[in-house]
């Protein structure tokens, strides 16, 4: 079946752009034209309140969910917050906005970034930006394909290029 007329079903392979705006006043929060891929239906790399969404969809439609943090991007956690005195930040970190680079114990590099300065303290905060926020996921489906027998076993989508999938 050509590509066109194919429709998101499970073991397909999606490739759509998308917008993420705030569910309030709409203000776009972050936005690619660039096309990404996940296997319907088999990898859980998207959230399943969009996968459910687009099922059925094919090439051409925009398809639009409300993502509460519990759906999306979860709540700000406060462990993954750090308070320090201004005097012990590099100047280069004092201001918002600011995003420093920091590893774990696992190894894992974690960005923070300045989210607040006041009473001489600076908020380093490596929450994702949109924890607690209820967003609008419009995704437009660019590409619908059958995944081959590898894409499903491994849950990676490839192309051309190799493996390329949703982080």
């Amino acid at each position: 079946m050509p590509q066109s007329e194919q429709i998101v079903t499970t073991h397909k392979v999606v490739t759509f752009t998308y917008i993420i705006q705030d569910d309030k006043d709409e203000a776009v929060l972050e936005q690619s034209d660039l096309p990404m891929s996940y296997i319907h239906g088999v990898d859980g790399k998207m959230y399943p309140a969009a996968e459910r969404a687009m099922e059925g969809a094919k090439v051409g439609d925009m398809i639009a969910v409300t993502l509460s943090p519990e759906e999306g991007f979860g709540y700000p956690d406060p462990e993954l917050m750090h308070v320090e005195k201004v005097e012990n930040v590099p100047d280069e970190y004092c201001q918002i906005g600011a995003e420093a680079m920091f590893e774990n114990e696992e190894g894992e590099t974690i960005t923070m970034k300045v989210t607040k300065i006041e009473n001489g303290e600076v908020t380093l905060d490596a929450n994702h930006p949109f924890a607690g926020k209820t967003v609008v996921f419009r995704m437009t489906i660019v590409g619908v394909r059958d995944a081959t027998a590898q894409e499903v076993s491994s849950g990676e989508v490839i192309d051309a290029q190799g493996p390329m999938t949703m982080q």
